[in-house]
């Protein structure tokens, strides 16, 4: 009898922020990154002058957690669910823990998106969603070996989800997904009328 196995899995871990850590209102992080948002001069300034959609304050503020409390919770939050994924993956880390090395707002209009990437130098990465209305874009993740299909048919569209090329996650309000640094990712465009909020970071070792 044959027997086919599935090996070099790549893992996606997908839970409620709530699970773990101190408990956040989303109201209250959806307001703070606003607020954020319209104080940062600097950051509006990069977006406009990188033709960046929105907003983000990935090259402006390095330290929200020092600077609001609720950045300093959500963090605390994070650090346990990023220990429970490494738990998962089986990492061997030495007796050392995974740690917050940066940690940035998304805020995307109607039209925004996030070209494909990837997250050089880092071990984990991951966003929580704090906001996502109807129509806002799922996140859409590609399959590391892509670039060595080579002469590879494409996948039925009805293949399980394992076998995809590419696989759209669909969070909601409250949701944090963590993924390994290296797997290529992107927001295709924002087809809501709302703003899609959302709160990204990359944890590192050593």
């Amino acid at each position: 009898m044959s027997q086919i196995n599935s090996l070099f899995v790549t893992r996606l871990y997908r839970a409620a922020l709530s699970d773990h850590g101190p408990a956040i209102d989303p109201m209250d992080l959806e307001a703070s990154c606003y607020s954020i948002a319209e104080d940062d001069g600097a950051g509006q300034k990069w977006c406009e002058e990188n033709g960046y959609p929105g907003y983000t304050s990935y090259a402006s503020l390095t330290d929200l957690p020092w600077r609001f409390p609720i950045f300093a919770d959500l963090v605390a939050s994070l650090d346990a669910h990023v220990a429970a994924f490494a738990e998962d993956l089986e990492f061997d880390l030495e007796g050392k823990a995974l740690t917050l090395e940066d940690i940035w707002i998304n805020i995307l209009p109607e039209g925004g998106m996030h070209a494909s990437h990837i997250h050089p130098h880092s071990v984990i990465s991951g966003t929580t969603y704090v906001a996502m209305p109807g129509g806002a874009s799922a996140l859409k993740l590609e399959d590391p070996r892509s670039a060595r299909m080579m002469a590879a048919p494409a996948r039925r569209k009805e293949a399980r989800e394992e076998l995809r090329t590419f696989v759209y996650a669909r969070p909601q309000v409250g949701d944090v997904l963590l993924w390994e640094s290296w797997l290529r990712h992107e927001v295709p465009m924002n087809m809501s009328e709302e703003d899609r909020i959302s709160v990204s970071f990359n944890y590192g070792w050593g």
